[in-house]
């Protein structure tokens, strides 16, 4: 695997993101956004996806709680509003090489950030952070999927979240074919360092909260075995 070519993917759905707060408003919707969304790929020359011909999973408002497959995804026509959280996951590919990053989105007084102000949003935000950098602290190529499982699902409780993924995984191997993906699950007992590129994702929802974060980068091993973001 040629991990400039895995960069390249990743590096372009870093910038749809960075882009598309642009094209987001209190008049949009998901179906609105996804269309933004596949244009700014179409732009940057990806026009194929490896997730169930879904680029862009876009869920707002209380379906940003909603964990489904991307084969029963179909987007709502509710606007976004004056205040709301926008979860867009993106899944491009340039031959059989894939990228994969969700980022947050929120709306506050009709403006749309990846920085939020309101605390509830902050909070949230700053879980993400910190179980990404915890991940890292803790994971060597030894550790084995269902060890991190473990590990960051017991995180997230200890920070009053839960894990909203409905199969209750954190992530993902990179492969070429999807039905070949290792899972961060309970059920996982191999070492992640058999696996080249690697997803962290934890969907979470603050309990007793109505809002569902996610935030996912894609990692691999450095020489000396320290995980690193694409």
């Amino acid at each position: 695997m040629d991990i400039e070519q895995y960069r390249r993917v990743q590096a372009i759905a870093k910038e749809v993101h960075n882009e598309l707060g642009d094209f987001i408003s209190p008049y949009s919707t998901e179906s609105s956004i996804l269309k933004s969304a596949i244009d700014l790929l179409k732009e940057k020359g990806v026009t194929d996806t490896w997730y169930h011909n879904v680029p862009a999973f876009v869920l707002l408002g209380s379906r940003s709680c909603l964990s489904i497959s991307g084969k029963d995804y179909l987007p709502s026509r509710e606007f976004v509003g004056e205040y709301n959280l926008i979860t867009v996951d993106l899944s491009p590919m340039i031959g059989d090489v894939w990228g994969d990053c969700a980022r947050s989105f929120y709306v506050e007084g009709g403006v749309c950030s990846l920085n939020p102000i309101s605390k509830e949003f902050s909070d949230g935000h700053d879980v993400q952070r910190f179980l990404h950098k915890k991940m890292k602290e803790f994971l060597t190529p030894d550790t084995k999927f269902s060890e991190l499982y473990e590990f960051g699902n017991n995180l997230i409780q200890e920070c009053g979240f839960k894990n909203l993924d409905f199969l209750g995984n954190l992530g993902h191997s990179i492969e070429v074919e999807p039905s070949k993906r290792r899972f961060i699950d309970k059920d996982c007992s191999q070492e992640i360092g058999c696996v080249k590129f690697f997803t962290f994702e934890p969907h979470i929802k603050r309990i007793g909260g109505k809002w569902g974060f996610k935030h996912e980068n894609i990692y691999y091993f450095d020489e000396d075995g320290a995980p690193c973001e694409f």
